[in-house]
């Protein structure tokens, strides 16, 4: 009897045990499913705040933009998405040694951080640092995923022309074209490319590409004059110049078409 008391009361302790582990299972559950939600909460704020910072930059909007990124680096103050955005900002304020220093900082962070190399890249180039920035938009075009890829390879064909290297640049334009049907910096910079090289059907395919995507420009319609005049199209190269007299007076293209032809 002495027994069966026992083991009642062995087997009361093991079910009081086992619910214990349950209830503190569930509530441990519980915790870490909170704690998960506020990371992902936090995550859905930073990411927020560093978009918002970015639209602000491009408007011009400077505290605004440093409104947000305060708010972001709040957050997580080692965050890379919201230190390539302070670069803008310094970068948009002209403080370029402070905004260098950031980019540089930004891809230490998140040397994966692709967009933070192709705006790195852009800020090289404007300094004329051409190798240097070259070396940036490759590393962002070698991106397979990163969505602005055809603009990054356009970045890379222009920088590439000035370091005098117009196969890189040709083949970087031709990819880009490929990959965004919609991107006409890509195609008048191959039309112009295929003008140089001769291959005046490639280019005027090229060139209407552009053009009807973004409509005309100065230099746009210099390469539709020059292509007109090589395919004989004396009135349709007229057009061309008269809408480049009336639309751009004051454009290089125009007095250097004026200077060729008026001269």
């Amino acid at each position: 009897m002495q027994n069966n008391k026992l083991l009642l009361s062995f087997k009361s302790v093991l079910i009081c045990v086992l619910v214990s582990v349950f209830l503190l299972g569930c509530v441990s559950e519980q915790i870490s499913g909170k704690g998960k939600k506020v990371e992902q909460d936090k995550g859905k704020a930073l990411e927020l705040h560093v978009q918002m910072a970015l639209g602000y930059v491009e408007k011009g909007n400077r505290e605004s933009a440093r409104h947000h990124l305060t708010k972001a680096f709040e957050i997580d103050k080692s965050s890379a998405a919201a230190t390539n955005a302070m670069a803008m900002l310094y970068q948009l304020e002209g403080e370029l040694p402070l905004a260098e220093e950031q980019f540089k900082l930004a891809i230490k962070r998140d040397k994966n951080l692709t967009v933070a190399h192709n705006n790195y890249g852009i800020f090289l180039y404007n300094q004329k640092r051409y190798q240097e920035a070259l070396s940036q938009f490759e590393l962002a075009a070698a991106d397979l995923a990163f969505i602005n890829r055809s603009q990054a390879l356009t970045n890379v064909g222009r920088t590439a022309l000035k370091l005098n290297n117009k196969a890189r640049a040709q083949s970087a334009f031709e990819h880009a074209c490929i990959l965004d049907r919609r991107n006409p910096d890509a195609f008048i910079e191959l039309a112009d490319i295929n003008l140089q090289n001769q291959e005046y059907a490639e280019a005027k395919k090229n060139l209407d590409a552009s053009v009807s995507l973004s409509g005309h420009s100065p230099r746009s319609l210099m390469i539709g004059i020059q292509l007109e005049k090589v395919f004989g199209n004396k009135d349709k190269e007229a057009s061309l110049a008269l809408i480049l007299k009336n639309n751009f007076p004051y454009s290089k293209e125009y007095l250097e078409y004026k200077q060729k032809n008026f001269n």
